[in-house]
């Protein structure tokens, strides 16, 4: 069922990772239905996030501009399939990403050759990596991302102590402990300072609750605090053969800026970088947010265009 809206229409799609069901809003420009030969950002959230949670304003926005958008939910998150519920495992969230890119490029609505991988926060490393191992994917759009999870993980010290890290480990020990028997045991994602939760940084709940809907889930399985340490996507930026758009937040306590200027330094005459004053939920509204949207729109009018002007 198509829902059509000021400059666009969306619908519900669904596409199958590993035997799971995933769902997704498709966003297309209202000029033309059925429409043909768009462009197609593919996009997911960051850490414990689903589509739900702040990013159809971004899909708007774009779809408005003359380019589709195709929003999903990882498995075990939002309204995707999977068990145990909000499990977060970085190698199935990019098995999803993969199967994402080939359900964008099957669509009769998108031009294969002109699809674009985009990420936020934690999905800001996945786009680098998904785009990486794709390895024909138009561009890359990247916003306050997590580069580097050890540099990420030494922030956590740095704001919450070396005491917080233990515990999230205690946590996943026992996370793992219940997955013997299919279970989980989950701690929150996001948490007032010195609470135990994923992220605790003084902005982190306030920010994460401003685009949460009501009903959102903020727990995660514990057992991602044993390896996130270890997932580092500015490792695969020398593989990345397309043009990047890196989008900072100067005051970012949860994605360390530093791991993102490294990727650029990597990539190199490929990466585009905009810089803003402010925090890391700081993007996904107001003045920020309206600065990051024209800044992504610029970007892939120059590296893609819309299909109005591939005509």
């Amino acid at each position: 069922m198509w829902r059509k809206s000021s400059g666009m229409i969306r619908s519900d799609l669904e596409f199958t990772s590993a035997g799971v069901t995933c769902r997704a809003w498709l966003y297309l420009p209202s000029s033309d239905v059925p429409p043909e030969g768009h462009s197609c950002l593919v996009m997911a959230h960051g850490f414990g996030g689903t589509r739900e949670a702040g990013l159809a304003p971004f899909a708007q926005q774009f779809a408005q501009a003359g380019f589709a958008a195709l929003v999903f939910d990882y498995r075990h998150f939002g309204a995707s399939d999977g068990q145990p519920r909000q499990l977060l495992s970085v190698r199935r969230q990019l098995q999803d990403w993969a199967s994402a890119l080939a359900c964008a490029r099957a669509l009769p609505a998108v031009d294969p050759r002109r699809v674009v991988v985009w990420g936020t926060s934690f999905s800001g490393g996945h786009a680098l990596v998904a785009g990486a191992r794709d390895g024909h994917v138009a561009a890359i759009i990247c916003q306050c991302p997590m580069m580097d999870g050890l540099a990420a993980s030494r922030a956590v010290v740095g704001y919450a102590g070396v005491a917080q890290l233990l515990r999230l480990i205690g946590h996943g020990l026992l996370d793992l402990a219940c997955a013997v028997g299919g279970g989980a045991h989950y701690v929150p994602n996001v948490g007032p300072p010195g609470s135990v939760a994923m992220m605790t940084s003084p902005d982190a709940e306030p920010g994460f609750r401003a685009m949460a809907p009501p009903d959102f889930d903020y727990r995660v399985a514990a057992r991602v605090g044993l390896t996130l340490w270890s997932y580092r996507p500015l490792l695969h930026a020398r593989r990345v053969r397309c043009p990047v758009l890196l989008l900072l937040c100067d005051h970012d306590s949860v994605a360390p800026v530093a791991a993102a200027e490294k990727v650029a330094r990597a990539l190199g005459p490929k990466a585009t970088v905009r810089r803003y004053p402010v925090g890391h939920f700081d993007v996904y509204g107001g003045e920020a947010f309206a600065r990051s949207v024209s800044d992504q729109i610029a970007f892939l009018r120059q590296h893609v265009g819309s299909a109005q002007e591939q005509r």
